[in-house]
């Protein structure tokens, strides 16, 4: 099988989350008006909010790709592609945060509760943010599954070839940190279900999604150096 240098790709990874994160600020845009400051950044929340998961998605997914390339000696062609796929999906991510936080600032008209009981206003409000959120959240969630499974993808690449890991504890190490990816993409899937019902809920549910990417390769980490010391 040929083999790869890892510097180059590395560096490269490296240089597209720093752009990514950095194109992800940009959106945060400074209220046009003269005073009371502090409200009109308040009716920005759905956008800050957006930001808070995305940065904290890319950190996680950065933390993770470098926990995975620390364990790996060289790349391969497959390996090679598959981190360039995982990028494609990574710096889609401010396209995708911008148009789900685009809807979150715009929601649509609620109508009001008179002459209606309270399961049918529910239902018709239900309807109305269906079709309002559910293809812009739905599109953000394809986005972070896409991402979340060719990272899972190189993972597995390089378990199957134990030629490109620095030793041999390595492969359980890399198997370990997957099996937690793991959970997070079912937690992912479990949303995306959820936000074609409710996608108002389904936000709910990144920002769990981002926190378990966020805190898993950390703990992981953690984990092999105290077995390294013990």
């Amino acid at each position: 099988m040929d083999f790869l240098p890892k510097g180059r790709l590395d560096a490269f990874a490296d240089g597209v989350f720093a752009i990514v994160i950095t194109l992800l600020v940009l959106d945060l845009a400074i209220p046009k008006v003269a005073e009371n400051v502090m409200p009109a950044l308040i009716q920005q929340w759905p956008v800050f909010l957006a930001y808070i998961i995305s940065f904290a998605y890319v950190g996680s997914v950065w933390i993770s790709h470098s926990s995975i390339t620390a364990l790996m000696k060289q790349e391969t062609p497959h390996s090679y592609r598959l981190t360039l796929l995982m990028l494609f999906f990574v710096s889609l991510l401010p396209f995708t945060t911008k148009l789900m936080a685009f809807y979150l600032s715009h929601p649509p008209t609620i109508p009001e509760l008179y002459g209606l009981d309270i399961l049918s206003w529910w239902r018709t409000v239900n309807a109305i943010a269906r079709s309002a959120l559910s293809a812009p959240v739905t599109i953000y969630g394809l986005d972070l599954l896409a991402a979340s499974v060719t990272l899972n993808a190189i993972m597995k690449s390089a378990i199957r070839t134990p030629d490109m890991l620095i030793n041999e504890s390595a492969k359980n190490e890399l198997n370990a940190l997957q099996r937690r990816q793991q959970f997070g993409v079912i937690t992912i899937i479990a949303t995306l279900i959820c936000g074609f019902f409710l996608p108002v809920i389904a936000v709910t549910g990144y920002i769990i999604v981002s926190i378990i990417f966020f805190i898993t390769p950390t703990i992981s980490i953690a984990k092999a150096r105290l077995g390294k010391n013990s």
